[in-house]
């Protein structure tokens, strides 16, 4: 077993000292708000052993972060045939990209950029009684966590400035590929990526994707094993917008990142490993997250790879 404490403190130690060049999303009002100091990190193991330093128990909007969660319940809905609706391939270009829908008639290239993600989310609204209850109650009881829960101040922050989201979303219902009244699938939409939570609850809710044998307390698997194979799989190629082969190269982990700053990573069979630095690069990724998880991987020769 290695010794996680004192290797994530070393480099938690290095990388706080690194001039941070990134900037906080800001073109979300409420996410300017944020301390862009913060900075938190958080493993769990699946042996449950689990180690944090900094901010890991401050709760932030994990924005992007939460696609795994949208995809994951839409594939245990429907199974393969949410794949009729969006493709499992990098995008190269940015997350809010209107360019290769109308290339590609409609059907976005993966569920992680945002016209991917609003397909999933119209699915759920197809499925779901109550969506934005059902989808709540979905991510709680995946690790027995009754306080999680949806920020109204960012969801509304969105919903004010989301104008590329609600022309991606207008623009996919032109080619068929949105079922359901265009004002309710953002609506749910932007309260998904409003999901908060802290470094430990986001490293202990995907554990589902490193443990084959992850049940929650109720004895519920989340997924098969070829299922989260799948979702690690697109993690790997597509969770980072434009920056996919980047953090595959530096980091060699699945992972997602998200514009609150968190960045969760996978191991299979070992770990997820959550960081959150709310000041993002140019591609909309955490500058401090990618570093940190840069030597995390090479220090411990941890990969996948």
């Amino acid at each position: 077993m290695k010794n996680y404490k004192k290797i994530i403190e070393d480099i938690y130690n290095d990388v706080k000292q690194v001039d941070d060049i990134g900037k906080v999303a800001n073109y979300i009002p409420e996410l300017a708000n944020v301390n862009e100091n913060n900075f938190g990190v958080h493993i769990t193991t699946i042996n449950g052993e689990e180690f944090s330093i900094g901010d890991a128990d401050k709760k932030f909007s994990i924005q992007s972060v939460s696609k795994i969660l949208t995809l994951t319940l839409a594939y245990k809905l429907i199974g393969e045939k949410i794949w009729n609706r969006v493709d499992v391939e990098p995008s190269g270009n940015p997350f809010n990209s209107l360019l290769q829908l109308e290339a590609d008639l409609g059907k976005p290239r993966n569920p992680f950029i945002n016209a991917g993600a609003i397909v999933v989310c119209d699915v759920l609204i197809s499925e779901l009684k109550n969506p934005k209850e059902d989808f709540l109650s979905f991510c709680r009881n995946i690790t027995n966590n009754q306080s999680l829960n949806y920020s109204d101040k960012v969801a509304q922050s969105e919903k004010n400035t989301g104008f590329r989201n609600i022309a991606l979303c207008n623009f996919i219902k032109s080619f068929g590929n949105i079922k359901n009244d265009v004002n309710r699938v953002l609506d749910f939409y932007f309260y998904t990526c409003s999901l908060e939570m802290s470094c430990k609850e986001l490293s202990e809710i995907f554990l589902y994707l490193a443990d084959d044998n992850y049940k929650n307390d109720k004895e519920e698997t989340i997924l098969s094993t070829s299922e989260a194979k799948r979702i690690n799989a697109i993690m790997l190629t597509c969770g980072f917008y434009d920056e996919s082969g980047e953090f595959a190269f530096r980091v060699g982990l699945p992972g997602k990142s998200g514009v609150g700053g968190g960045i969760i990573a996978i191991h299979p069979d070992e770990f997820c490993i959550t960081v959150w630095s709310p000041k993002l690069n140019p591609k909309g990724n955490s500058y401090k997250g990618m570093l940190f998880l840069e030597k995390f991987t090479s220090n411990t020769e941890n990969s996948i790879f």
